[in-house]
């Protein structure tokens, strides 16, 4: 398997595998088939073969999959099996949703700091613990921690600016929630979640509806 061959798709449908996987796991499933699976979930088997197939052999055939090692090794494939320590840039409501959801870490994410220029923040906890440090300490915090992933969750206008300085601190991924496009460094990841774009494919939608489109 070359990584360069594996799309941003395959790694989106891996997460959506393993999430089924997870919960057929708790319901005490051991073994599915891809049919089953891609009838279980809306999926579609063929590509569920395709796409498992860039990265060995899975299953048994006429038998199915094991569920709780497919889960392990799909896990293992998205590199879930350390956890990985992630900082939030901006403490304003959306950062602090953010560095407060507790979902994070049940998929291997752990929260250990919220990085901001405001002297009002700087030197508190959130409500979960989680400090919040001087944008200015940003480079020895991330060393000192280990972090590896940042969450933008600024202005527009300051993200550019404050990607290159997460760049500079030695972070190579970066979740983007600012409604701007940033590009990356040769090296690096940014993948950006703009809420608006998803708002007006729901609209959309609806207009569609409305008029009797499809």
């Amino acid at each position: 398997m070359k990584a360069e061959k594996i799309s941003e798709f395959t790694t989106h449908r891996l997460s959506i595998y393993l999430r089924c996987l997870a919960a057929l796991d708790e319901e005490g499933v051991e073994t599915i088939s891809s049919k089953s699976l891609a009838e279980r979930f809306n999926l579609n088997s063929a590509q569920i073969r395709k796409d498992l197939a860039y990265f060995g052999q899975f299953g048994v055939r006429g038998v199915g999959y094991p569920v709780r090692d497919l889960r392990r090794r799909i896990s293992n494939i998205l590199g879930l099996d350390s956890l990985h320590k992630v900082c939030v840039i901006g403490g304003g409501n959306l950062g602090m949703a953010l560095a407060e959801y507790g979902g994070f870490l049940q998929h291997g994410f752990s929260v250990v700091a919220v990085f901001e220029n405001s002297p009002a923040k700087i030197g508190t906890t959130w409500r979960n613990g989680v400090p919040v440090v001087s944008i200015g300490d940003l480079k020895e915090t991330v060393r000192a921690r280990g972090i590896e992933m940042a969450m933008i969750a600024v202005p527009a206008a300051a993200a550019r600016e404050v990607c290159e300085r997460v760049f500079d601190a030695g972070i190579r991924a970066i979740l983007n929630f600012a409604p701007v496009r940033v590009v990356p460094r040769p090296g690096t990841k940014i993948q950006s979640i703009d809420l608006s774009i998803s708002l007006e494919g729901l609209s959309f939608f609806l207009a569609g509806r409305a008029t009797g489109t499809r």
